[in-house]
């Protein structure tokens, strides 16, 4: 039998050993074990992952970075060569009102699997899981090792990505050279994300009755003025549009000020949200920030204007070339799905990875990021669950 025809029986018995049954089993446990954030912690998600993988016969670590809240790393050990690098979050955002039924205790109706966290995303880390065991159970020789790195608090902070890549820094034994964040992406190929940052100002003033508002100094009025030059930046940026991954962006989450309307305010405190392309930072944006302030005048007779990065997520872009890209459409096509190469406007960890440990990325998972994620009555498909969990294992025995 020549090695081509052997790799192609090889491939047909990995791909039968992913069970539609196994996949819905797994995501619905990961789904019940909740993790809200904020509000709750991730441990009992990564219990669940952890007894799995433990059965399975997979490589099991975890780091505690917060009380509660313990990344975790399922490794099949492969060859010497640098392996594939899956990666993922236990946490999900609260689950809100309004849903039909309890939004953990998932269900399944009409091929979707309901529940919060079943597309951001239960269903991702369930489908990488069950590649690794049909991996595992059918003896795949694999080039490198093959890894999902589940990480804490990926939406709010972000601080388990950022203790991953602290400790995979210096851990000589890291050893990849390609990464699929399993995050929704209705299977498209994501080869390019833009990044996020917050950036949290704090205007002081002078407190003064309204009836005679200039003995005092507004802390508001200030504010105002600093969100006119926002939206002045926010217009700017989008004469700058990148056909992939469209234009930087800012968006006035949250204001806070005063303590009466008899009153002028002493404080004002303003939450911004600014979307970074890949080779932008957040430190430098504010420092131009700043800079605009103190040329408008803002922060003088009176004002003065505290202002720092309290989040930064990088954004990241994979060539379209990159053999990563090509292992994940053909593995695709092989798993039934046709997939386009594209980008998102979105946010997500794969730009630390990118970033911290130069190994390219892509984005590439079941489920709806826009139609589903963060909604009201998520669902994934199944069937979308089975394509992911098989071109997850066709790309571990494809990489090189």
């Amino acid at each position: 039998m020549s090695i081509a025809l052997e790799q192609r029986v090889l491939e047909q018995k990995v791909i039968d050993l992913i069970r539609e049954d196994d996949l819905v089993s797994l995501t619905t446990a990961l789904v019940a074990a909740a993790g809200e954030n904020p509000g709750g912690t991730e441990e009992a998600t990564v219990e669940v992952l952890k007894d799995f993988c433990l059965a399975a016969g997979l490589e099991v670590s975890t780091e505690t970075v917060a009380p509660g809240r313990p990344n975790f790393t399922a490794v099949l050990p492969g060859g010497p060569q640098p392996g594939l690098l899956f990666l993922g979050h236990s946490d999900v955002v609260p689950a809100g009102t309004g849903w039909e039924c309890p939004p953990f205790e998932p269900y399944v109706r009409d091929g979707r699997l309901f529940g919060r966290g079943s597309t951001d995303m239960k269903g991702g880390l369930a489908a990488v899981l069950i590649a690794l065991k049909a991996l595992k159970d059918a003896g795949a020789d694999l080039s490198g090792n093959a890894a999902l790195a589940c990480t804490v608090d990926e939406e709010d902070l972000g601080i388990g990505i950022r203790a991953y890549t602290a400790a995979a820094a210096k851990d000589p034994s890291f050893s990849f050279s390609a990464c699929v964040v399993a995050e929704p992406t209705d299977l498209e190929t994501v080869i390019g994300c833009r990044g996020d940052s917050y950036i949290e100002l704090k205007v002081t003033g002078k407190s003064a009755h309204s009836g005679r508002p200039a003995d005092g100094r507004n802390a508001i009025d200030a504010a105002a003025k600093i969100l006119e030059l926002v939206r002045e930046d926010h217009a700017r940026l989008q004469t700058e549009q990148d056909p992939l991954l469209g234009a930087g962006s800012w968006n006035i989450g949250l204001i806070r000020g005063g303590t009466g309307t008899s009153m002028v305010a002493a404080e004002c405190t303003v939450s911004l949200d600014r979307r970074l392309m890949p080779d932008e930072d957040a430190q430098l944006i504010l420092d131009k920030l700043r800079g605009g302030i103190s040329e408008a005048g803002i922060d003088s007779d009176g004002i003065s204007v505290e202002a720092e990065v309290t989040m930064e997520m990088p954004g990241f872009r994979t060539p379209d070339t990159h053999p990563l890209v090509a292992n994940s459409v053909n593995a695709l096509a092989d798993a039934g799905i046709s997939s386009d190469i594209t980008g998102w406007t979105a946010a997500c960890d794969g730009g630390f990875i990118a970033g911290d440990l130069g190994v390219p990325a892509i984005v590439m998972g079941p489920g709806g990021l826009n139609d589903q994620a963060h909604q009201v009555n998520e669902s994934v498909s199944i069937a979308e669950l089975v394509a992911a969990a098989r071109a997850y294992a066709l790309m571990c025995m494809r990489h090189s």
